[in-house]
């Protein structure tokens, strides 16, 4: 009789994969220890010798990496390899290539898709619904901590069945159709579109440089006072809208990324030079 892993086995595979994928990440095998206990309940259903649970085992806590939620899919499609080992119709060779192929597809579409988009986009969302009441405040992480988990959750669970289901022909017949690259640059495209709405909506630098002068009115025949005359911030924004916070943001990039600055040392550099733009802003009657 064939041998087939139960809805059970799966649901508690998926939950410990889905619970404690980052709960031993470490150098040498990433996620690999993670995958293993994940893989446990299957292996243990799939084999009835202890020898072969523990050479199942011990294939599956070898370096392992993906995007987490993106990633389960990897979990489904090996659980199915597993199946077919455990019924002849598989080697446990063609088990560990196919992980590690799936490391490079899986990652790339994960971080993309999921860590570079839709959080983004849910954050902006929520951060917007509280900035719009001073009495809702608390409406936006409400919805973030009810959103997040759910759709992380209902996602992981629709891709683990879905590589469970299809299987390996599955992952490569959407390899082959180049809608891997499509998809991966459509999401890096729209990634850096939130990006830069971010960037224009939540990040504030204005120029405090300004031109006041008492200006005669001769039609009134009065001294009209403290009149702007020249705003270095407008006629900027007029040229270029937001290019200030654009600037600041491709600038504290190119320091992490080309530099590789350290977070807190960003955030030092960005303390400073408010400090230093706001005192300018009150001596120059810009904040006046």
């Amino acid at each position: 009789m064939a041998k087939k892993i139960s809805e059970k086995t799966l649901k508690k595979s998926f939950r410990t994969w889905f619970f404690w994928n980052g709960c031993s990440q470490q150098a040498e095998s990433m996620l690999g220890m993670a995958f293993g206990q994940a893989m446990a309940p299957v292996i243990e259903e799939l084999y009835d010798t202890k020898e072969e649970r523990a050479a199942a085992l011990q294939r599956h806590i070898t370096l392992f990496n993906t995007e987490a939620q993106v990633g389960s899919i990897c979990n489904g499609i090996v659980c199915g390899l597993e199946e077919a080992n455990a019924n002849g119709q598989c080697t446990p060779e063609l088990i560990s290539s196919v992980k590690v192929a799936l490391i490079g597809p899986t990652s790339a579409i994960g971080d993309s898709l999921w860590v570079a988009t839709i959080i983004p986009i849910l954050l902006t969302i929520c951060l917007s619904i509280s900035q719009a009441s001073a009495n809702m405040l608390w409406l936006g992480p409400v919805i973030y901590m009810l959103v997040y988990p759910i759709g992380t959750c209902a996602l992981s669970w629709f891709l683990f069945k879905l590589g469970y289901k299809t299987g390996l022909e599955g992952m490569q017949t959407f390899m082959a159709t180049g809608r891997l690259n499509l998809l991966t640059d459509t999401m890096t495209v729209l990634g850096l579109i939130v990006v830069g709405a971010l960037t224009a909506s939540f990040v504030s630098c204005t120029l405090p440089i300004q031109i006041v002068k008492d200006v005669y009115d001769a039609t009134t025949n009065t001294i009209l006072e403290s009149q702007v005359l020249f705003n270095a911030d407008s006629v900027l924004n007029s040229i270029f809208p937001q290019i200030l916070p654009l600037g600041l943001t491709l600038g504290v990039y190119g320091l992490y990324a080309k530099k590789k600055w350290s977070p807190l040392k960003l955030m030092g550099l960005i303390l400073v030079l408010a400090c230093v733009l706001t005192f300018i802003g009150y001596a120059t009657g810009f904040y006046a």
